[in-house]
């Protein structure tokens, strides 16, 4: 078990590393996740006030109508657009998303997402940083059908006897 509290030292090192550059204000408040293995949660959060402004669950009757489980990714979206539903019936826009210590992955990155979509902008990038366009469908399908004839090629085989 020891194993165990340098594991949530470093959970909480990542979590203020996060939290130390994010601070929830009135007009754009942090976005604060809890992830357990069976739900999900966000709340907006007013670290000037200390106030929480808006939250949802996975364990809110809204959503457990909607979606059987409450820890995969179908329910983190559902979360997300609840939270964000709550923030526009509240007036609030943009929020700073804190993840927290989990990786912006999977249910974290689905409920920031979904909020996103849903009206409440989390997720902007940053201004400076290029967004990689995925390249063109029709080139990815014809790139890997000709770099197999010509491996094919190189493959020839010579006969046993001769040498060169």
């Amino acid at each position: 078990m020891k194993h165990l509290t340098g594991k949530h030292k470093r959970r909480w090192r990542r979590r203020m590393h996060v939290r130390s550059r994010i601070t929830g204000t009135p007009e754009r408040p942090r976005l604060s996740v809890f992830r357990s293995s069976k739900h999900i949660s966000a709340q907006l959060i007013d670290d000037l006030a200390g106030v929480t402004l808006a939250a949802a669950s996975s364990l809110s009757p809204d959503v457990k109508k909607s979606v059987a489980y409450g820890g995969n990714v179908k329910a983190a979206k559902v979360v997300g657009e609840q939270l964000a539903a709550a923030a526009k019936a509240k007036g609030i826009v943009k929020a700073a998303f804190d993840r927290g210590h989990y990786k912006y992955h999977g249910r974290v990155k689905a409920l920031a997402e979904a909020a996103n979509a849903a009206g409440l902008k989390c997720c902007e990038h940053k201004p400076g940083k290029k967004i990689k366009a995925p390249p063109p469908a029709a080139a990815k399908a014809e790139a890997p059908k000709e770099g197999k004839k010509e491996k094919k090629e190189k493959k020839e085989k010579k006969p046993e006897g001769q040498q060169s």
